[in-house]
């Protein structure tokens, strides 16, 4: 971005500040463009909305209040529109909808989003209940949250399964303010197989650059993935265990190959499987590309190297700890 009063580039920079909503203060990283001869730091529509998406996302957490992609989640699985999800639940008409679109509801409706979340019967009860709905239409969402409850009840031990994967299913900072979601998880695998072909190793440190080049431009992760500081770098938390999940599934396969006087494996595609697209938006397309792109001549070693000149790893190496996705802030590389 040019300086509107030098027309000269000016630099991104990221400095801690702090910002009260709902009467609760908040620290976050705000983000702006330093000019040098004025002094200055201005910032842009996208720039403003990434900095008050920290404090909300902390205040979401906080308070455990679901985050916009969850929302649209619900109303998703029962089929409806978000208008119909606003008058069965006695919300304003276009409540749901601005919830979708990043509005913090308040505590009560928070409160009964998370509820209908995580039993399908209230909601169905809900729907009973409703004296906006007319006969003919009350029986065709009772179907439709009929046929969520059945899908729900008939993959309740793989979704259990899953989320003993991801050990801790919260949106925090340390999954990106996003709840860990194995498919998308599962088609970066699946990008990064089909473009580079890479070892456990590399495969580790691409999934790591991909969630936190996307929270240091959206504030947001991909995967929601929680990563830790491993001897050789950065890796998802129980990455061998998601690993055999999705090659169980046959999503991706694994090749025997010699890497010198070495033999390891490396991820490639089933003949018949492709990258689904459809499941990421576009910024986040546009961090597998950037990582894609900006590693693909390094091999194993060569990016465990880079991974150990970041600060997410350079300070949780010791402990082995869980990294916060505010190093993202602090990424060298990308």
């Amino acid at each position: 971005m040019k300086s509107p009063i030098t027309g000269k580039e000016m630099t991104l920079r990221a400095s801690t500040s702090r910002l009260v909503f709902r009467k609760e203060e908040f620290e976050y990283f705000h983000l702006g463009y330093y000019c040098e001869d004025s002094d200055e730091l201005f910032t842009t529509t996208e720039l403003d909305e990434m900095n008050l998406n920290q404090v909300y996302n902390q205040y979401r957490a906080k308070h455990n209040i679901l985050f916009a992609d969850e929302i649209i989640s619900i109303r998703k699985k029962y089929g409806l529109s978000a208008n119909r999800m606003s008058q069965i639940l006695g919300f304003g008409p276009n409540s749901y909808r601005n919830y979708e679109k990043g509005e913090v509801p308040s505590m009560a409706n928070a409160n009964l989003i998370q509820t209908i979340s995580e039993d399908s019967n209230i909601f169905r009860n809900l729907v009973l209940r409703s004296s906006d709905l007319e006969d003919g239409e009350k029986a065709k969402v009772l179907a439709k949250v009929d046929a969520a409850i059945e899908i729900e009840q008939a993959c309740s031990d793989e979704n259990k399964y899953v989320s003993m994967l991801f050990e801790n299913m919260l949106p925090n900072v340390f999954s990106g303010y996003r709840k860990p979601n194995i498919q998308k998880f599962s088609e970066m695998v699946v990008y990064f197989s089909e473009k580079l072909q890479p070892t456990v190793t590399t495969m580790n440190k691409l999934l790591f650059y991909a969630d936190f080049l996307n929270y240091k431009k959206s504030a947001y992760s991909i995967s929601g993935a929680r990563y830790m500081a491993h001897n050789y770098g950065p890796v998802p938390v129980r990455f061998n265990g998601l690993f055999d999940y999705i090659t169980n599934k046959r999503m991706v396969d694994t090749q025997i190959e010699a890497f010198g006087e070495y033999v390891g494996e490396k991820f490639v595609l089933p003949p018949t499987k492709s990258f689904n697209q459809d499941l990421f938006n576009e910024i986040e397309l546009e961090s597998l590309q950037t990582i894609a792109s900006t590693f693909s001549k390094c091999n194993a070693s060569q990016i465990k190297d880079i991974s150990h000149q970041e600060k997410a790893w350079i300070e949780n190496e010791k402990g082995k700890r869980k990294i916060n996705y505010n190093y993202g802030f602090d990424l060298i590389h990308v």
